[in-house]
């Protein structure tokens, strides 16, 4: 009988440091160092009227909640003494069947997906779409930033509405610009889900047929253990079988939402593919892998 498979937290850990995230540097990178660039109020020879002033005052900072008064006795005090009801005595069971004897396996998931040429092909696809996206941020930054020069310059020769008419537009293009970055960021987030989640389910059957072929009903992560013999480490032949069974992946194309291809119904989800079996053509694919059944 084949034994059952327990992901642990290493193991989605491990699959998860190779999702192509987005870099936080990139994203709030700006003019003034942090969060969103947003243009600053220009300069004006007259006084702006009360709604223009308001709408360009500074953010308030986050409330600050009073922290609880402490009682400087309470730490002296003695614990309270609470009432212990009785419980009934657990009583004996009768004798079960032992588990069979342990034989013990040991896997490093992360040097896996190291070897794994399909994790491979993912970090190239994706890491080269997240490069360009932080690209594209940082002209649109510069653009940003350029305008704002330029109305300050030109300040001093425009009327009052004309500038609040400049500094509308530039707001609503960076408005723009953060959705759009935002929505760019989503779709390279969740063509990583796609992508991983195939390699997660596979390497889970991977590990359990390996493990049958060697006789091994527990096996745990190389990290749990401090000393392990040859023959009990599998790590090399899990990426080896995986890389014969699953070379490539499914990516998403870069113009493609994922959410809106799995509610088309052109990629099969993974409830379908649960419940139908595999299916042909590209790979059964749909958001974060779902975990496995014991």
């Amino acid at each position: 009988m084949m034994p059952n498979f327990r992901r642990t937290a290493a193991f989605g850990a491990a699959i998860l440091s190779f999702s192509v995230a987005l870099a936080p540097m990139a994203m709030a990178q700006n003019a003034g160092g942090g969060g969103w660039f947003v243009p600053k109020t220009t300069q004006q020879p007259t006084a702006p009227s009360a709604p223009h002033a308001a709408a360009h005052r500074a953010a308030p900072a986050p409330v600050q909640l009073p922290a609880p008064p402490s009682d400087s006795g309470e730490a002296d005090q003695a614990p309270p003494v609470l009432p212990l009801p009785p419980i009934p005595s657990a009583p004996d069971l009768p004798k079960g069947v032992a588990p069979p004897p342990t034989v013990i396996g040991v896997i490093s998931v992360s040097g896996v997906m190291h070897q794994s040429s399909a994790a491979m092909q993912v970090e190239r696809i994706l890491g080269g779409r997240r490069d360009a996206l932080a690209q594209d941020l940082q002209k649109e930054q510069a653009g940003w930033r350029d305008e704002q020069q330029k109305l300050q310059a030109q300040a001093k020769t425009m009327t009052s509405d004309q500038i609040q008419s400049r500094e509308r537009s530039l707001q609503a293009r960076v408005m723009k610009a953060q959705r759009d970055f935002r929505n760019r960021n989503r779709i390279i987030q969740e063509a990583a889900q796609v992508s991983l989640g195939q390699i997660e389910r596979e390497l889970v059957q991977v590990i359990q047929k390996v493990a049958a072929a060697h006789g091994m009903n527990l096996v745990l992560h190389n990290e749990q253990v401090a000393l392990h013999v040859d023959g009990q480490d599998i790590t090399n032949e899990v990426a080896k079988q995986l890389n014969t069974i699953l070379p490539a992946v499914f990516i998403p194309e870069a113009n493609v939402d994922p959410e809106e291809l799995a509610k088309s119904g052109k990629m099969p989800t993974t409830a379908d593919a649960d419940q139908q079996g595999p299916a042909t053509g590209p790979a059964p694919v749909a958001g974060p892998a779902a975990a496995p059944s014991k």
